[in-house]
């Protein structure tokens, strides 16, 4: 196997090309060589420093500046919104081919820089190599699907029925056309595909993007913008503003020239920001994907190595810090002890540490208010449920200036007990013995959340399990992830209930229309 020949994807990164290393470590020495650069926002294709800035720290590492970024205040808010509007006149009005083959561009250009944002997100993500690879690479691939909907539906212009009027001749057309300025405001989770997904589909279908970055991560999506504009996306039409959520993030909200947002992040947050943007004279739209308490069940009849591998690869990859994230396990009786033994015998397999180094699995936990909740909710499971392993912050030696959590599973918590229902975005997975699958169904569709499943069992059982479960993303016997690794392309990715706004889901057949609105266009000629 060659890196040419290799497709990157969740799906296929545990077995990458020897050469995909050797060029991580080749960029990861040269970046390592130039921390601590000032970067300036980006409005209107110039760079915009501030008055204050904040450091981008290494999780793994907090001693280590990766960058300093602006703190960007109101008047940048002001003149990135307004950059935005005036740039998005000329940029809807070039032919719908033309926005294609730039946005083309741009995901090449990520792929000529993915090695570079893939160290950055290992170094502020806190992403293991492969993890940081593939959040670059699905970056590109989204932008892709987009532009390849996009040429699928002839840019969404269609000829219409004719009207049946005598001596006149009707020409009906439907076209599906941008609404303005969107607004995108990223996680840190996935700060690369959960930027370039969303702007790739706004910029594409017409409109002009403003992209907010989360404060703990804004590197990666500072490069990702400049891939757009090396790719010939006009000065304006993206625009990148960095700073805190309730200065930056609320005033873009609040701002009546935003035609549209897509939100990536927690459910309060992201309920707060539909609140907040419905206080308007009219309806704008809203896109959202605000988080997952996702459950694997496990028949009897399972291949419970299967099992084991694909939910420990969902419950610790990227430390548990991910939307589809497995959380809750829910396995039949007869095969409880057999998994619970294999589920921890893998756990404690598991190496924590240096994200950049190969053979680590588990980075640092995102910042020090998550590595103290991983520490509350220990000390609560303790005393409600029996820790399985794991259970423990590593403080010594190369551990000692990053928030490095341990792997935990935790069995025998009261199912009323609140953290069956509250996500924790951390590496804390609990685990039930049902007594049937109805049982399990009943629990795992017992939250408001749903976002992704995941089973194991036989193919008609799959069949029971697909049509029953209460979620937006599901699989069934899959060793890559139980309940993560979904692609553009291939897997749809979005929620039902509190995990999504639209129940239309990014990287699938109907994600795109949604940055647009459709305009009727009728014109009589008289016959003579």
């Amino acid at each position: 196997m060659t890196e040419s020949t290799f497709k990157l994807t969740y799906a296929t990164m545990f077995n990458p090309p020897e050469e995909l290393h050797r060029r991580y470590e080749d960029t990861l020495r040269n970046k390592k060589a130039q921390l601590g650069k000032n970067y300036g926002m980006i409005i209107n294709g110039k760079e915009r420093y501030s008055a204050e800035v904040f450091e981008n720290r290494n999780p793994a590492n907090t001693d280590e500046v990766l960058g300093v970024f602006q703190k960007g205040t109101r008047q940048d808010v002001e003149d990135a919104v307004q950059s935005a509007k005036t740039a998005q006149i000329k940029w809807k009005r070039i032919p719908w081919q033309e926005r294609v083959a730039i946005i083309r561009k741009a995901a090449d250009n990520i792929d000529k820089r993915i090695y570079e944002l893939a160290v950055a997100l290992s170094l502020e993500v806190g992403k293991n190599r492969m993890e940081a690879l593939g959040d670059a690479a699905e970056s590109a691939d989204l932008m892709r699907y987009a532009c390849d909907q996009m040429e699928a539906n002839d840019g969404f212009i269609h000829r219409m029925g004719k009207d049946p009027l005598a001596g006149y001749d009707a020409t009906n057309i439907s076209m599906m056309l941008p609404y303005g300025v969107w607004l995108v405001i990223s996680p840190f989770n996935f700060p690369c595909a959960l930027t370039g997904g969303p702007a790739g589909a706004a910029l594409v279908t017409g409109n002009s993007v403003i992209i907010k970055p989360a404060s703990d991560t804004p590197w990666a999506p500072r490069i990702y913008v400049e891939c757009l504009l090396e790719a010939g996306v006009p000065e304006g039409v993206v625009n990148y503003i960095t700073g805190s959520g309730s200065e930056v993030g609320q005033t873009l909200v609040e701002h009546p020239f935003i035609d549209g947002i897509t939100f990536t992040g927690s459910y309060d947050v992201g309920m707060r920001i539909y609140r907040s943007f419905s206080q308007w004279i009219y309806i704008r739209p809203v896109i959202m994907e605000l988080g997952g308490k996702n459950a694997a069940i496990v028949s009897k009849n399972a291949d419970l190595e299967t099992a084991a591998i694909g939910i420990m690869r969902s419950a610790f990859g990227l430390q548990g810090q991910k939307c589809s994230a497995c959380s809750r396990v829910f396995i039949e009786e007869e095969v409880y002890d057999d998994l619970v033994n294999l589920l921890v015998t893998l756990a404690e397999k598991i190496t924590v540490g240096d994200p950049t180094r190969r053979e680590i699995y588990m980075g640092p936990v995102i910042n020090r208010n998550s590595y103290q909740d991983y520490q509350n909710y220990i000390d609560d499971l303790r005393k409600s449920g029996r820790i399985l392993t794991g259970a423990k912050v590593f403080t010594e030696g190369d551990y000692a200036k990053g928030f490095f959590c341990a792997p935990t599973f935790v069995a025998d918590l009261p199912l009323t007990h609140p953290l069956w229902q509250q996500e924790m975005f951390l590496p804390i997975t609990t685990i039930a013995k049902v007594d049937s699958l109805d049982q399990a169904m009943t629990y795992t569709n017992q939250v408001k959340y749903g976002l992704t499943g995941g089973f194991y069992g036989t193919e008609e059982e799959a069949a029971w399990f697909f049509d029953n479960i209460e979620a937006g993303v599901v699989y069934a016997n899959r060793p890559q992830g139980a309940t993560t690794g979904a692609w553009p392309g291939f897997q749809p990715f979005g929620g039902w209930k509190a995990s999504g706004a639209t129940g239309k889901q990014a990287g699938g057949l109907n994600y795109l229309q949604q940055y647009m609105r459709e305009q009727s266009r009728t014109l009589i000629r008289r016959i003579s």
